[in-house]
């Protein structure tokens, strides 16, 4: 809200500040949906292989970690509108420096600043702040619901973009040069930084909650558990970030851009609408229970999938995984949330996202040294196996800390 306007009642504003926070989440998450499959699509008309994509993937995830620790550092300091502002200028940049640059240093230079995430989620830097000011809004009833709110208007949007990727088929198609219709999508992805910025320009002023001390009080060794063992799954996520999986599907299957377009829409359409179904089956069996008991199967999917010698069946695996795999979204947030004091939910935020980050940072340049193998469907398998010990070992040390809206019942 910009000054001098009528204030609004507290309910009324914080429903709008939420609102502009859908919207943002909406077209970062459109944009997100093409930039990672033109990203490794791009590279690959410019002559590069399954590793250098790896690298610029792991460039691309660390540069995100990085950003979200000094965003952390620094937001109790600053103005959340000039935070946001911040992310959607970078969002803004990243688009119109790509489509400049075709060296690999270059590129992977641009993805380290720049705000592309190769990954299925989100780990931009906005997602910290944006958490707490949704948790600060929410009853403990209705937190859970409002997490998977944002994360199903993400994905449906994330599914649109998956869609919108195939457009530079139909630009080459109308006479544009393969190169030329992977650039005007990164044109596209830096307009809908602009547009992020004129939204964020209508938040009211506002600065993090002041801390006297350290960010993180009573709950720190409950924040730093979460945080090793969501490095973990984030660690074993990195193997088949989405654009290595777009990689893996090109080379094992002879995909082209616009069935996978057509598959990325799909998967993040049932990806979307679990994270409202989360959400139902959280208020039955807990918070905790659901992470687990729909990440395993998903991640048993993921394993077959890698040892599919259809294209039709390792797809059905794929879509599968997807309607599983990312329920554990909004009830992993939800339950952070949960689970420390409000003082501490900026800094536990932060600091659950940033070694996720760290973490995922890592594997894809070691995923994109296994697609060169000769069984290509290794990193799946990697990242299925590890994923099912995260959450074996998030069930034993968990089980037993319940967030307010569960402690009063079994």
């Amino acid at each position: 809200m910009e000054a001098g306007t009528t204030v609004q009642p507290k309910e009324a504003a914080s429903s709008s500040l939420i609102a502009l926070l859908y919207a943002a989440r909406a077209l970062r998450g459109f944009g997100d949906g093409f930039a990672i499959i033109i990203l490794p699509a791009y590279m690959t008309a410019l002559g590069f292989d399954a590793a250098a994509v790896g690298i610029v993937a792991t460039a691309s995830l660390l540069g995100t970690a990085l950003f979200t620790l000094v965003i952390g550092w620094i937001a109790p300091r600053f103005d959340l509108r000039a935070l946001l502002l911040f992310g959607a200028a970078l969002m803004t940049a990243t688009g119109l420096a790509f489509p400049n640059v075709e060296h690999l240093t270059l590129i992977a230079l641009v993805a380290f600043i720049g705000t592309v995430n190769p990954s299925g989620g989100d780990l931009g830097v906005a997602v910290p702040l944006e958490h707490a000011v949704l948790a600060r809004t929410a009853s403990d009833e209705r937190r859970t619901q409002i997490f998977a709110r944002y994360s199903l208007i993400g994905a449906l949007c994330a599914a649109a973009g998956s869609l919108a990727a195939s457009l530079p088929d139909f630009l080459v198609a109308s006479g544009s040069s393969q190169l030329g219709a992977f650039r005007l999508m990164f044109y596209a992805y830096a307009a809908l930084g602009v547009t992020c910025a004129l939204l964020y320009r209508r938040a009211p002023h506002a600065r993090a909650e002041e801390k006297a001390h350290a960010p993180l009080g009573p709950s720190r060794g409950t924040v730093y558990k979460l945080a090793a063992l969501f490095s973990v799954d984030a660690f074993a996520g990195g193997f088949v970030a989405q654009s290595l999986l777009v990689l893996w599907l090109f080379q094992r299957f002879d995909l082209t851009l616009s069935a996978a377009g057509v598959f990325f829409f799909w998967a993040s359409t049932m990806s979307a609408f679990s994270y409202p179904v989360a959400a139902w089956i959280a208020r039955r069996i807990g918070l905790v229970n659901t992470m687990v008991f729909t990440h395993i199967p998903s991640s048993i999917f993921l394993i077959l999938a890698a040892f599919a010698s259809n294209l039709y069946v390792a797809l059905a695996l794929l879509l599968l995984r997807s309607a599983l795999s990312q329920m554990d979204v909004p009830t992993r947030t939800s339950y952070v949330m949960a689970v420390v004091t409000p003082a501490e939910q900026p800094a536990a935020a932060s600091v659950t996202a940033v070694p996720r980050s760290l973490a995922s940072s890592i594997s894809p340049a070691i995923a994109g040294v296994l697609l060169t193998t000769s069984f290509a469907g290794l990193p799946l398998v990697v990242c299925g196996a590890l994923k099912i010990a995260y959450d074996l070992a998030l069930l034993y040390s968990f089980r037993h800390i319940k967030p307010p809206e569960e402690r009063n019942h079994p």
